[in-house]
């Protein structure tokens, strides 16, 4: 009986005998050992959400390359020139409904900056929040993030942790005379078959609870200011009115339409408030 080491050295002089002896130099064959196991890569674990395991599936190479997405704003960073004397810039700072907003539609003229990344986690916004706010100097900084935390967009992610990440945040800002605005997270709805997805895996009580937290950290920090959207935009049932979204989650043009008083009354508070 042939050894494994027979066996593959049958197989290369079987194979090479076919190809010309002019490409032989130029070929090299790997025949695995009998036995040895090729390990297939590792799968990334369920949520128990179908939609959201292909999300999280077709985000590997972000996950594992470039976690932040420090390369998404790197070249426009780079470009934007510096303020000018008496500009108030501001950096909207956030996941896809900062990154969908077309701000110099809703505020034409203003000096505001979006940086707002789809489907990013407060824990995805720490890594760039030097490069993507600080660096820009703003005087304010206006942060809406959180629903993609609850959803595990990055994985499980407890309250707990995304409050470390908000402070974490107001902690950067503070320590470089940035004002911030925490936006609370938008309610959700589930009344369209486009939002049912989106709907399952944030909890309208997690929302709850996690707006309680930002206010009271607002409260106790009068430096910070919060941005109540929340209150303008849910309905009776305690879920995003119907009219303001499609998807249960983006706002459309009705639903940026209401932000956008909101949001400039909150930055024009945050720039009255004495530096930090």
């Amino acid at each position: 009986m042939k050894s494994p080491g027979d066996l593959r050295r049958l197989v290369a002089l079987v194979l090479f005998s076919s190809v010309p002896s002019t490409l032989i130099l130029s070929v090299t064959i790997v025949v695995p050992a009998f036995g040895q196991q090729v390990n297939p890569a590792p799968a990334i674990p369920s949520t128990g959400f179908t939609d959201l395991d292909r999300y999280r599936a077709w985000r590997i190479a972000i996950f594992t390359d470039d976690f932040g997405e420090l390369a998404r704003y790197r070249a426009a960073n780079t470009a934007l020139k510096p303020a000018a004397p008496g500009e108030n810039r501001v950096v909207f700072f956030g996941d896809s409904i900062t990154d969908l907003w077309k701000l110099d539609e809703s505020f034409p003229g203003k000096p505001y900056i979006n940086r707002g990344i789809s489907g990013q986690t407060t824990p995805q916004m720490l890594i760039r929040f030097r490069q993507d706010v600080i660096g820009l100097h703003p005087k304010v900084v206006v942060i809406l993030a959180g629903t993609n935390d609850i959803a595990g967009n990055t994985g499980p992610m407890r309250l707990e942790d995304i409050e470390a990440n908000y402070s974490s945040m107001a902690d950067l800002a503070r320590a470089n005379q940035i004002r911030v605005v925490f936006a609370s997270v938008l309610p959700v709805h589930n009344y369209t078959p486009q939002s049912q997805s989106l709907f399952a895996g944030r909890p309208p009580e997690k929302i709850v609870a996690l707006n309680r937290w930002l206010k009271d950290y607002v409260a106790a920090h009068p430096d910070c200011i919060y941005l109540d959207y929340f209150s303008a935009m849910v309905d009776d049932k305690g879920l995003l009115k119907r009219e303001l979204a499609e998807d249960g989650l983006h706002p459309n043009a009705a639903g940026y339409k209401l932000m956008t008083p909101l949001a400039e009354t909150a930055i024009r508070k945050a720039l009255g408030t004495p530096q930090p």
